[in-house]
């Protein structure tokens, strides 16, 4: 590691001790990594972006202790500093993923989601409903009396429609999709707000070599449990088998979770849509068809 002089004064203005070295870290598509050395010995991540969108960093932060206040939660990075710009995170050294990582992970997140929200939407404990952001695309937060109308509302068809506008997604994948959104309250059971990540797929997921499994980079807000869980399913999770048996052991899932699955994934595919372009929302209209 050597040092770079603006990004260690940078880091030095938010924190109470000297930056030693730094190295750029590889990654992220949206903000700049870079590891720190800091004079007391910590090691910690920067992550800054010249021009975020207002907000873009204080939401991750406020997920972070949101979910992190969990006493036997799943452990996420504590917050060094942050300001508009940047956030300081201490660095989460990473190991493999083993066996019992995975079970300790799988109660951790029960444990995390048990601990609830006011309201679907929610996100804190005041119940405070602060729009957030899903990779750098807005995502809205309002509060809905119940899942089925908080996931169609805010979670898909803001997607669907940034979909369509961008060329994304066609006439027909949008009708699939739709048809899906008038049986949510059929097909999804309420169980009430849990506590939930928002997007846990496999890249916000860091193995440590404490032997526990930390989740960074929340959407952080109250939802449905069964929404990480899919989110784990989508883009593949090493020992995603040990971690859902884990869960299901620490807090049993509704009858029939597995076959509802993709219902709750329709959400990521489609801002992949708007991201990424239509493959994902052929995939999502797939995904769709057996609900519809």
């Amino acid at each position: 590691m050597t040092r770079q002089p603006v990004v260690a004064r940078r880091a030095e203005a938010l924190l109470d001790s000297a930056v030693i070295a730094t190295a750029p870290v590889a990654g992220g598509d949206i903000a700049t990594a870079t590891k720190l050395r800091l004079s007391d010995g910590t090691t910690a991540l920067m992550k800054t972006h010249p021009r975020p969108p207002e907000g873009f960093f204080a939401a991750e932060v406020r997920g972070l202790r949101w979910l992190g206040a969990v006493e036997g939660g799943a452990p996420v990075p504590e917050v060094l500093g942050a300001d508009e710009e940047c956030v300081i995170l201490r660095w989460v050294e990473q190991g493999k993923p083993g066996v019992d990582t995975a079970t300790s992970f799988g109660t951790a997140l029960a444990t995390t989601h048990a601990a609830g929200a006011p309201a679907y939407g929610a996100v804190d404990d005041a119940g405070a409903h602060t729009d957030g952001f899903i990779g750098r695309l807005p995502l809205s937060n309002q509060t809905a009396a119940t899942w089925a109308a908080f996931y169609a509302e805010r979670r898909v068809l803001p997607y669907l429609r940034l979909g369509r506008d961008r060329g994304a997604v066609t006439e027909e994948q949008a009708a699939v999709i739709e048809r899906v959104l008038t049986r949510l309250p059929e097909l999804v059971p309420e169980e009430g707000p849990a506590r939930i990540h928002g997007d846990l797929w496999n890249g916000n997921v860091l193995w440590g070599q404490d032997g526990q499994v930390h989740i960074i980079d929340p959407a952080a807000h109250g939802g449905h449990r069964e929404t990480d869980l899919a989110m784990l399913s989508l883009f593949g999770l090493p020992q995603l088998a040990k971690v859902l048996d884990a869960y299901d052991a620490a807090a049993p899932l509704g009858e029939g979770w597995r076959d509802r699955v993709g219902v709750h994934q329709l959400h990521p595919l489609l801002v992949h849509a708007c991201l990424f372009g239509g493959g994902y929302a052929a995939r999502a209209a797939t995904v769709a068809e057996p609900f519809a």
